[in-house]
């Protein structure tokens, strides 16, 4: 979960940056009208981001970025084209200039989560991946995934006890963000969690959790029958 704080001054900004975290998904979100508040809030909980009005009544922007956690994200909301300089004196994330719309929201999100990432000395791609799902922006920690199966341009993740994950994307893509080390294609069909599996053969696996085989394709069936042999 993305640990999020709002602060400013206009309720309608900030019932717009609630849309917004609500749709990108996955995000935990406090909104503070009054900046006081909000940074006692920020210095208590050290949230990832911040989203941050330059311009309010009381208390300028910038000078409270300046007050931030260091390993805090600033991704400052202003109406005031002019302010974006300073906003990147203070290495802000990004600036979002008001109205905010979506698709800029959601690059500015995507910067500071490679941020947050490489700060924490971790590879996102190794933790998690990132999906589109329907309108909404889903991240699935690797571990939770037993196994992706193709339909048509989508695929479906399937993950035991929990809902299964369907999104446009295809094969090769999803075969791409998953750690190479941990996931398998088995099938032109499928792709496998390795740690996931309860028994196999030349031609079929079967996973914990799942009754029915899946298929081992020929074309992949010499390499994963080395691989699988390494398991035992």
């Amino acid at each position: 979960m993305i640990r999020c704080v709002a602060i400013d001054d206009e309720p309608i900004a900030l019932s717009i940056i609630k849309e917004h975290c609500r749709r990108y998904g996955n995000m935990e979100l406090r909104c503070f009208s009054s900046p006081v508040a909000g940074m006692e809030c920020v210095r208590a909980t050290r949230p990832d981001i911040v989203f941050l009005d330059i311009e309010m009544n009381s208390h300028n922007g910038v000078a409270l970025a300046r007050e931030m956690p260091e390993e805090t994200c600033i991704i400052f909301t202003t109406a005031y084209a002019q302010y974006a300089l300073d906003g990147f004196n203070v290495d802000a994330v990004d600036f979002l200039h008001k109205p905010v719309f979506y698709p800029r929201f959601e690059h500015a999100v995507d910067k500071a989560m490679v941020l947050i990432e490489a700060r924490a000395g971790k590879s996102m791609r190794r933790e998690t991946i990132t999906l589109k799902v329907e309108y909404k922006t889903v991240i699935l920690p690797v571990d939770e995934i037993a196994y992706v199966e193709a339909m048509d341009n989508y695929v479906k993740v399937f993950r035991p006890g929990l809902s299964t994950v369907v999104s446009q994307i295809t094969m090769k893509e999803m075969e791409n963000m998953l750690p190479p080390e941990r996931f398998a294609r088995v099938h032109r069909s499928f792709i496998v969690s390795l740690d996931a599996i309860e028994k196999f053969s030349s031609r079929q696996i079967v996973l914990r959790g799942y009754g029915q085989g899946i298929p081992v394709g020929r074309t992949y069936a010499d390499s994963m029958a080395d691989r699988l042999n390494n398991l035992k």
